[in-house]
C-alpha cells in the first residue's frame, strides 16, 4: 500500500518503521509545518496528530477519498459530526482510542466483568491510568472507552476525576516516559477483582493501526476496532 502518515511525532515515526518492514511505501508525511497536503496518490492515511488538528486532517482524507485510520484522542465531542460528514461523502473512517490488540482484548474482558457485576451492589469499581508527561488529554481516550463500557452496564451514569458519590472515579497520572497503563478494580468488603494492561512500547499501537489500514483500505463506511477484531485471526 501507499501510506500517508499524518502526524510525525513518536507514533508517526514508529508507524513509518513498521510500515516499511511490512513492505508498504510511505508516499506522504504531513506534520504541523507541512504546506503541501496532496495525498491523492495514497491508498490509506494513518493519523496521530494533536487533538486540535484532528478533525481538519480527517476531513482532508475524506475529501480526497482516502480511507483514514485515526488514533488521536481529545476531539471526540466532534465525533458524531465527523461520522455524519464521512457518510455524506461515502468515505471510509476507523477511529480507535487505542490500536493495541492487547488493549482491545482488555476492553472485551472489562465488558464481560462489568456485565457480570452489573446487578451487584457489593462491588465498587474504579479506573486508574497513567501516561507520559506530554500527553495532552486527561483522562486518556482509552480510559474513557473503559468508563463508557462500565457505565453502560451500571446504575452509575457519569465518570469523575474527583471524589464524588455515585460517579465512576478515574484516577490519572502523567509520569516521565510511561507508554500507557490502565487498570480496572472491582472492590468489595471481602475481595477484589482487577484487570490491567501495561504497554511496554509504542510498537503495539503502531502495528495495530497498520493492521487496520491493511484491512480497511478497500472498504467503505464507518468502522471500529471491534469490526477489525471480528475478522482478525489470532
Amino acid at each position: 500500500m501507499n501510506i500517508a502518515i499524518i502526524g510525525y511525532g513518536q507514533m508517526g515515526k514508529e508507524i513509518e518503521k513498521i510500515s516499511i518492514s511490512r513492505n508498504h511505501k510511505i508516499v506522504k508525511i504531513i506534520d504541523q509545518n507541512t504546506k503541501d497536503k496532496n495525498i491523492k496518490d495514497c491508498d490509506v492515511a494513518i493519523l496521530f496528530t494533536t487533538p486540535k488538528s484532528a478533525v481538519e486532517n480527517i476531513k482532508l482524507c475524506i475529501d480526497n477519498n482516502i480511507p483514514v485510520i485515526c488514533g488521536t484522542t481529545g476531539w471526540l465531542e466532534e465525533y458524531d459530526s465527523v461520522v455524519e460528514y464521512c457518510n455524506s461523502m461515502n468515505g471510509t473512517f476507523l477511529f480507535s482510542p487505542n490500536f493495541s490488540i492487547g488493549v482491545n482484548i482488555f476492553f472485551r474482558l472489562n465488558q464481560f466483568l462489568s456485565k457480570q457485576l452489573s446487578n451487584s451492589k457489593d462491588f465498587n469499581v474504579s479506573i486508574y491510568e497513567k501516561h507520559h508527561k506530554r500527553k495532552v488529554d486527561k483522562p486518556s481516550g482509552t480510559a474513557l472507552k473503559i468508563a463508557e463500557d462500565i457505565l453502560s452496564n451500571s446504575s452509575l451514569t457519569e465518570w469523575t476525576l474527583n471524589d464524588e458519590k455515585n460517579k465512576l472515579k478515574i484516577n490519572c497520572d502523567r509520569i516521565g516516559e510511561e507508554k500507557g497503563f490502565h487498570e480496572v478494580v472491582y472492590e468489595s468488603d471481602v475481595d477484589s477483582i482487577s484487570i490491567s494492561h501495561n504497554a511496554k512500547s509504542r510498537k503495539g499501537f503502531a502495528l495495530g493501526a497498520i493492521l487496520c489500514a491493511e484491512w480497511i483500505y478497500d472498504k467503505k463506511g464507518i468502522f471500529t476496532m471491534n469490526d477489525f477484531l471480528n475478522d482478525y485471526k489470532f
